[in-house]
């Protein structure tokens, strides 16, 4: 066989040079310096829960322990009167996810309403509403606290799962993302003689799971992490939600005394929404595609 025929056997493999590219550079610098910022306290506060309070006065800002001890975690676990740490979770698991499941519940129905059913000022009215929830939630502090005090829901769950049901973020998600599904499939299945009640629970509803699944992955870290309302609603120690009881820590390890065992309720108060995190951050991704087209 001739050489002739051994190079057209066998293509030859070019090699092409890979161009320097500054701007590919600066982005991965720049993630990198922006993942140690958000890194490096998340691990000191880690470390700092395994140090003895004579090493955190004496050794000042180390990054790894001197002797790993795990007397701060014993301490909360055992403290259940003054700050029961597990209770504390227990309550927000509880509101948070009722929360999120009732959160679902309503921007999808108001998302239908407000695309597929037709009503005078239908667009104005959510519009309206749309600028109305740029206002401050500081605003409604004090008539949002007298509406929960004249129902009687002070110190309870309620206070913190009613409000902010339909936030008016989460219904323009849905909005958005209902508009992208064709009129066409409830023209379909109206001549079939479907009513809106099937044609939201058989069509339009698995359409918008993933936009549902994003929605109810923020309500439910955004009920977790509210820190201001529940401090106000709440006054019973064993009926608080954990960002509030995060508080009530300060208080009773004040001045300082008790660093490690502050930090090491603040790192069992993260550990939830990180298991949550790690199970469904694709939905998370998905957020950015909202309006990916609809696969048919």
């Amino acid at each position: 066989m001739s050489n002739t025929t051994l190079a057209k056997s066998k293509p030859l493999k070019v090699k092409k040079n890979r161009r320097f590219n500054p701007s590919m550079y600066l982005a991965y610098t720049f993630l990198i310096i922006v993942s140690g910022v958000w890194l490096i306290p998340v691990i000191f506060g880690i470390t700092t829960s395994f140090r003895s309070q004579t090493e955190v006065v004496n050794e000042g800002f180390r990054l790894l322990p001197v002797n790993w001890i795990v007397d701060n975690y014993v301490a909360i676990l055992e403290n259940t009167s003054s700050a029961p740490i597990l209770q504390w979770i227990w309550n927000s698991i509880f509101i948070s996810t009722t929360h999120t499941l009732l959160v679902i519940v309503v921007i999808s129905i108001t998302g239908y309403g407000y695309t597929r059913m037709k009503f005078k000022g239908r667009d104005a009215l959510f519009f309206t509403l749309l600028a109305i929830s740029f206002f401050p939630n500081v605003v409604n502090l004090i008539p949002s606290y007298k509406i929960i005090d004249t129902l009687g829901w002070v110190n309870t769950p309620w206070a913190m799962i009613v409000p902010g049901l339909a936030g008016m973020g989460n219904i323009f998600l849905v909005r958005q993302f209902m508009k992208g599904i064709p009129k066409e499939l409830d023209e379909s299945a109206r001549v079939d003689g479907a009513s809106d009640f099937v044609i939201f629970f058989r069509i339009i509803l698995p359409l918008i799971k993933p936009v549902l699944i994003v929605c109810g992955l923020f309500s439910f870290v955004g009920s977790w992490n509210d820190f201001l309302w529940p401090v106000i609603v709440y006054t019973d120690v064993q009926k608080m939600p954990v960002t509030a009881g995060l508080l009530l820590l300060q208080d009773v390890y004040g001045n300082y005394r008790m660093i490690g065992q502050l930090m090491g309720s603040a790192i069992l108060a993260i550990i939830p929404t990180l298991l949550l995190f790690l199970f469904a951050q694709k939905y998370f991704v998905q957020a950015i595609k909202l309006n990916a087209g609809i696969k048919g």
